[in-house]
């Protein structure tokens, strides 16, 4: 997921500039720390006697995963106040480590809100798009942010915390939790599902070597060729739309192999899926795994809903490419979500 803008000033770090030496977000881990987004997904799927075996799996992991204190130094009072008991609003940030296009450094080129109702019955994830305008808080140094920017400026500058505060003070949604995972991650996860199903919307061939042909029409593809496909957006005249829309493709046929590919049922195969990402996952300090599994365990692709955050379309702030939020339709979209209104978020949400 390429990242062609600098944030920073001429002076400061750029989301391009490589990470100081003991920045924990970019340190490779040992193997079996890095199986949190492939568990993610699998926490939709356990059910029954899975559910069991998948708790005793997670308790026995969860002690030692990476965890991120992503809500260090955020002020309390600024941020928004929980409307709904028992609702669940999860920010997931996502990089793509091994895009041909990408640079090295702190970024974030996905950012997705995920809503769990209080009835845990469906779930809906909001992508927000990287190159969003909006004001971005003053970062904890007071040396970045305090004025408007492209929303992942916020990571570069402040890191999640600041993130944290920006997408609050752009969605008015109180964040309980938060993922950082990347994405290139997901050939690995695809490969163990012996590859998945992929409705191409055109004909297009990848920008990138091997320079790949994707038919229009239903494609099986393996990991590779899944995150090739998930990277595309020049070929196409929405641009990062396109890429969040084929991303949410992938998402959704992952879960959809992993049900009816058998994995569930089979123990050793779900736990070669579990065991399949090669990429650092980190969460927040008071994230439960075991939490979540009993939350998700009746989740699947049929009532996950995949929504873009309303905007007004595409332009220019001086010299830099943006996108612009519709206030008059992100307003009331996003009450919908702090209300836990389901079926307004979905409404609004078209």
């Amino acid at each position: 997921m390429p990242n062609h803008h600098q944030y920073a000033e001429p002076e400061t770090q750029t989301p391009g500039s490589q990470p100081e030496p003991g920045d924990k977000r970019h340190r490779r881990r040992p193997r079996w720390k890095r199986v949190v987004l492939i568990t993610f997904l699998v926490l939709a799927l356990l059910g029954g006697g899975g559910m069991i075996a998948g708790g005793l799996y997670l308790r026995s992991v969860e002690s030692g995963i990476e965890r991120v204190d992503a809500f260090e130094g955020v002020p309390e009072e600024s941020r928004p106040q929980v409307v709904t008991q028992d609702a669940l609003n999860i920010l997931i940030l996502g990089s793509d480590s091994r895009d041909p296009e990408g640079t090295t450094g702190s970024r974030t080129d996905t950012i997705i809100l995920a809503h769990l109702p209080k009835d845990r019955s469906s779930a809906q994830l909001i992508s927000i798009p990287r190159d969003t305008w909006v004001p971005v808080p003053r970062s904890k140094d007071g040396s970045q942010g305090g004025r408007d920017a492209k929303i992942n400026a916020a990571y570069a500058w402040g890191g999640v915390p600041l993130m944290v505060q920006a997408v609050e003070k752009f969605t008015s949604v109180r964040i309980d939790h938060v993922m950082i995972v990347d994405f290139a991650g997901f050939k690995e996860i695809i490969d163990a599902l012996d590859g998945i199903e992929v409705d191409v919307e055109k004909n297009f061939t990848s920008i990138h070597p091997p320079f790949r042909t994707f038919n229009q029409g239903k494609q099986r593809m393996d990991g590779e060729a899944a995150l090739d496909y998930s990277r595309q957006r020049k070929q196409f005249a929405d641009g990062d739309f396109a890429r969040i829309r084929h991303q949410q493709q992938v998402i959704r046929a992952i879960m959809d192999r992993a049900v009816t590919g058998g994995i569930v049922t089979n123990p050793a195969r779900l736990n070669s899926f579990v065991k399949a990402s090669s990429n650092a996952v980190s969460v927040d300090e008071k994230m439960s795994l075991l939490d979540m599994a009993t939350d998700l365990r009746n989740l699947r692709s049929g009532n996950l809903t995949f929504l873009t955050s309303p905007t007004k379309g595409t332009g220019r702030v001086g010299s830099e490419s943006v996108v612009f939020a519709n206030p008059e339709k992100t307003e009331p979209f996003y009450d919908a979500v702090r209300r836990d209104k389901v079926a307004d978020i979905l409404s609004l949400g078209k």
